[in-house]
This record gives structure tokens, sequence and C-alpha cells, in this order.
């Protein structure tokens, strides 16, 4: 039987109605891959999905993979659309590409980078960011080693491999890290401290190198204004996905870090005449060091 014109073959030989390049719309972000790439885990969800023969022939399961293809949703111009985290479908590709998945260092996102794992249907890349767990006081697993292997590597990712990790550990590295938030409070009139109200911090702002402050706060680090920064640069748009000190303070600690130096300036104004009351503006900056 003659195949469709838009039919094109796998790399085992089979047919497939879909084009050999495939462009999916996930989460708003556009791909253009190769249909073999996306079927070269069979058993996977996109694997059912594009391993479908013309004429509605079965797939990996669940169904003709035509049909499984025709009833995903289409945007405006006509591409796959996938209702993910199109930032993390990078990851899944590159996955699908190689059989292996190199990360960058201290990577925040791993427990929902997991999540689209199991969702895509592939339980090998899934176990291998699954949660770090220490075994016993001394001895220590191989996901939990996996940071400070990052930290002794001179390369600045981490290669993922099927189900295994890493081994070896290394000391952590120095530096300093600032921490600065902007504030305000209203201080009645002839300035009675007493009658202060205090404001809620807006932001908390996070200075210093990006490999470091990925160690130390993980995913309360919002990196929307700053993403793929590499590890060695320095950086001050980072800030914090809370605005309380204290938590900030208390990462910092955990990580062994100590305060060296504080500074902290404001102005005054008057919200409208001299018989109103006064308003404050200040900005503090923290700065912490790690031997």
């Amino acid at each position: 039987m003659a195949l469709p014109d838009n039919a094109n073959k796998l790399t085992n030989g089979e047919a497939t109605s879909f084009a050999e390049v495939i462009e999916l719309n996930v989460g708003g972000q556009v791909y253009l891959t190769r249909c073999a790439t996306l079927v070269s885990a069979p058993d996977s969800l996109l694997g059912r999905i594009f391993c479908g023969k013309p004429g509605g022939g079965g797939g990996g399961g669940g169904g003709g993979g035509g049909s499984l293809g025709e009833s995903l949703s289409r945007d405006g111009k006509g591409r796959y659309f996938i209702d993910r985290d199109g930032f993390l479908f990078r990851y899944i590709l590159d996955y699908l590409r190689d059989n292996r998945l190199v990360l960058p260092e201290h990577f925040p996102e791993r427990s929902r980078l997991q999540r689209e794992a199991e969702f895509f249907g592939l339980p090998e890349l899934a176990r291998s960011l699954a949660p770090r767990r220490i075994s016993t006081q001394n001895s220590i697993t191989d996901d939990a080693c996996a940071s400070d292997c990052d930290e002794s590597s001179p390369s600045s990712e981490t290669t993922i491999r099927g189900g295994g990790s890493g081994g070896g550990g290394g000391g952590r590295r120095p530096g300093f890290i600032t921490v600065g938030y902007r504030g305000s409070y209203t201080v009645a009139r002839d300035s009675q401290a007493a009658d202060a109200k205090f404001r809620r911090v807006a932001r908390i702002m996070v200075c210093g190198k990006t490999a470091l402050a990925k160690e130390v706060f993980g995913e309360t680090l919002n990196e929307s204004r700053d993403p793929d920064r590499p590890p060695e640069r320095y950086t001050s748009r980072y800030y914090l996905k809370f605005t309380f000190l204290e938590q900030a303070f208390d990462r910092l600690a955990e990580a062994g870090f100590h305060m060296v130096a504080c500074n902290s300036n404001g102005s005054a104004a008057y919200a409208g005449d001299l018989s109103e009351d006064r308003i404050w503006t200040n900005y503090t900056e923290y700065v912490f060091f790690r031997e």
C-alpha cells in the first residue's frame, strides 16, 4: 500500500503519518524537533502519540498513534500544543535526544522536572531526579552527594545518565552573598517612635555568584529577570519568592554563612503638610561570608 505524501519512516523502519519535523508549542514555548526524537522512547507519552502508522495502525499503546496525535490541541499556527511547563520541556527534549540529561550546576527545579518526567512517561529520568536522602550520619547516598560533587568539579553542569549518579564529595566553596531590601514606615507627628507603623518588606534582593545563590536559596530564588546565568558570574538581579528576612537568614546560617557587615540609610518625607504623619523610606543591606 502506498504511503501518504506526509508520511515518513522512523529509524526502526516503521512508517508514521507525522511529518519528519514536528513543531510543538509547549506552554507558549515553541520547539522544532525530528519525529524520530519524540519516539526514541516508544513507551513514553510522546512516543505513543507520534509513533502511529498511517491508516490508524497501533502505536506504542492506548489506541492508534494517529488518533492520539489528532487528539492534541493546535495553536493558531497549527502547531501541536501541550499544556506543560515550556521552560522545563527543553530538558525533556535533551533527554530524548541523547538518552542522558545535562543540568546546570545547582539546578533549582529538580522536583518540578521530576514531575514533568513522570507526566511524559520517562520513569528512568524521574528516578534520577528523586529527592536526595542521607542514609546515615557519616554515609551519604549517591543522590545526596550530587551537589558536593558539582562543587568539586570544574564543570558547571550535572550529568544524569539513566538512574545513576556520581560519587565523591568536596568542600563548600567560599564567597560573599549580599541580602538587601527596601522598606518604609510612618512615624506619627512630633516623631513619636511609639506610634511608628511599619510596612511589609516588598522584596528581598540577593547579590553574589549565581552558584552560591542557587545553593543557598534553591527553589525560593526567583530567576525570571536573569535566566540561564553562568554559575561563576556575579549578579544583582535575583530576588526571593518570600518576604521574611528571618527566613533568608536561617537559610544562610544553615549553609555556613555568617554576617560580616551591614548598612542602612533612610530619608524622610511629609505626606502633605507639616501637620501630617512623616513617612520614612530606607534601604538596608546585609553582607554574609562563608570561609
